[in-house]
């Protein structure tokens, strides 16, 4: 894994613009620690920072094609899991390959496929290919959006970046937000609309679609999307191929020649991920696999069952552990780093957050990083095959509003009144947006066709902001986190499952736990649901709560200007009266205070002006 960026200006000579190329190459130095790279030319600058995992002296960025009247150069963020069939299929128009890194498969691929390469990858990516001799760029993100690429495009040019930081180090972006940016953060926040970067002018590639660029010409368009089509497979058949499917997910995702550890929360898909992992490398000769989980400083004294979180992971990680022989490390976080990590988590991901959600995956991943490059984790899963509360609560699933933030009350009470005119109408044509794009059939049930419009509302919307997640606080360490349940192949499959197949015996994932029966312990199999763990020390409430009293003295903090300090001060005083989440099931009142925190350090980190 990666970070990449790119400036393209058909009006003038950028090769010499070394003090705006080195400020762009600089917000990447985290994502690629182990070297960078650098393609100028006097329309085009591509900038390549490296995280080695494959082939390091064959795998350099960015990447060169000279041949037959062709010259492309290409940077790329992401890994390939089909490496191996499309080498094979490369090589018989008798291309010869110099190493074995799949960013040289990829550039080949480009070369004998041209565009339609993109229909033959299977992998998590992001990457941009200039052709110098048509002077075009072809800009390509994964088809779940795993791997982040934002973009600003203008009048003969565009600008391009894994980071929105990368994009705002060029001069001629301005740090402005108007009234949608503001939506962005309190209606949606920190769910983004697909596409969107916050910023004004500011805009993300959507997972499944490319962006073509030459002179007076920009089209964007999507290469994947999601289509309904008949099941006919019976459940016992389904079963089976969910199991090959997933199996074959993460076999491939394994592959590195740095070293490979598993998350383990002791749930079930972690769990999934590290048994198969764990077999595949006995099978392979490589040892025992090293498995780690997390946990916060005294959490055991205060845990308290939730009907979103009913019970600690702690038993299950050791039963899951010793099931599978892995050597098991436990990261215990203190509640005081975690507060203090919260600036760190918004500087990885550019924008407010998921609070401490986010800032302890960043610690966590920091951890690890001290002993492997690669981790594989368990991610998406429960948006695919209905793990949440909300496909199984039909009073929840029939409403017409995003189920992780099902009310606005809070959010308004949280803006002072009259900063946003039509935050209500905001978010609806987004919900609708996606709800009105999601492909049925004219044989689909009431319930078959909601739950497809779930299916699109979780995996574009919810999904994104976990994705989002590890990836900003997994590269922000330099550790690369892959996430074998996003595999495209599982996705299609899992979108045409009816409702009764998917949520066989009545249970959330039912489908998964029969298809994973022999693979697991009982125990693992048919445990209940719970989420990341978060702290439920109350020194981090008495933390967030200190932290969000400065910024409501802070006379030049601009967050202080927009922020109902009634409420605040409410929140601060009566946490346990906060009614819903604000975001999903884990973001309670001592994360709306951490939200409100990380908002006004990125206010102040970017110098953010209002429209």
């Amino acid at each position: 894994m990666c970070g990449i960026a790119g400036w393209i200006d058909f009006n003038n000579k950028i090769n010499h613009e070394e003090k705006i190329i080195k400020a762009m190459r600089d917000t990447l130095v985290r994502r690629g620690p182990d070297e960078g790279g650098v393609f100028k030319s006097q329309k085009a600058v591509l900038v390549h920072r490296r995280l080695i995992v494959i082939d390091p002296e064959n795998g350099k960025q960015p990447m060169n094609y000279q041949g037959n009247g062709r010259n492309y150069t290409l940077v790329y963020n992401g890994e390939l899991y089909n490496t191996n069939e499309l080498r094979k299929e490369i090589e018989a128009f008798g291309y010869e390959f110099k190493g074995h890194s799949d960013t040289e498969v990829l550039l080949a691929s480009y070369v004998c496929f041209g565009e339609s390469c993109v229909d033959k990858l299977n992998g998590i990516y992001a990457f941009a290919i200039w052709d110098s001799v048509k002077e075009e760029l072809f800009v390509v993100r994964d088809r779940m959006g795993v791997k982040p690429l934002f973009y600003y495009d203008y009048d003969g040019g565009v600008i391009f970046g894994s980071q929105i930081s990368t994009i705002l180090s060029h001069p001629r972006v301005k740090h402005v937000i108007d009234e949608n940016g503001l939506s962005e953060l309190f209606m949606l926040g920190p769910g983004r609309t697909p596409g969107c970067g916050v910023i004004k002018g500011v805009k993300e590639l959507k997972p499944g679609e490319y962006l073509k660029l030459s002179k007076g010409n920009m089209k964007l368009k999507y290469y994947w999307t999601l289509k309904a089509k008949e099941h006919l497979d019976d459940i016992e058949t389904t079963k089976e191929r969910t199991r090959e499917l997933i199996i074959d997910a993460i076999e491939r995702q394994l592959i590195s020649d740095v070293p490979l550890c598993c998350f383990l929360s002791g749930g079930l898909d972690s769990s999934i991920i590290s048994a198969i992992a764990s077999k595949h490398y006995e099978k392979e000769g490589k040892g025992r696999l090293t498995t780690y989980s997390v946990n916060y400083t005294d959490n055991d004294k205060y845990f308290t069952k939730s009907m979103f979180q009913p019970n600690s992971d702690e038993v299950f990680i050791d039963i899951m552990s010793k099931f599978i022989n892995s050597e098991h490390r436990n990261i215990e976080l203190s509640n005081v780093d975690l507060d203090i990590a919260l600036e760190g988590a918004m500087e990885a991901r550019d924008l407010p957050g998921m609070a401490d959600i986010d800032s302890s995956l960043l610690l966590f991943c920091r951890e690890i990083k001290k002993d492997f490059t690669v981790g594989v984790s368990g991610e998406c899963a429960d948006e695919l095959f209905g793990g949440y509360p909300w496909y199984h609560n039909e009073k929840i699933l029939f409403e017409e509003n995003f189920p992780w933030s099902r009310t606005l009350e809070l959010r308004h009470n949280v803006l002072k009144s009259g900063i946003i005119k039509n935050g209500d109408d905001y978010v609806l044509e987004r919900y609708l947006g996606t709800v009105k794009s999601t492909d049925k059939l004219s044989t689909d049930s009431a319930l078959d066709s909601r739950m497809r419009e779930m299916f699109m509302l979780n995996l574009y919307w919810f999904m994104q902001t976990l994705l989002d997640r590890k990836d900003r606080m997994s590269m922000y360490n330099g550790l690369e986190v892959r996430v074998p349940f996003c595999d495209h192949n599982i996705v299609e499959y899992a979108y045409n499952m009816p409702w009764n197949i998917k949520s066989s015996e009545g249970r959330e994932k039912g489908i998964v736990r029969e298809a994973m029966e022999g693979i697991l312990p009982e125990e693992i199999l048919w445990r209940k649901k719970s989420p990341y763990p978060k702290t439920h020390n109350p020194i981090y409430m008495n933390l967030v709560s200190e932290g969000a009293r400065k910024i409501l003295n802070d006379k030049s903090s601009l967050a202080a200007t927009l922020i109902n300090h009634d409420t605040i001060n409410g929140i601060i005083e009566n946490p346990n009266a906060l009614a819903q989440p604000w975001y999903g099931q884990l973001m309670r009142a001592p994360q709306v205070l951490a939200y409100i925190i990380q908002l006004d350090l990125w206010f102040k980190k970017f110098n953010i002006d209002i429209e």
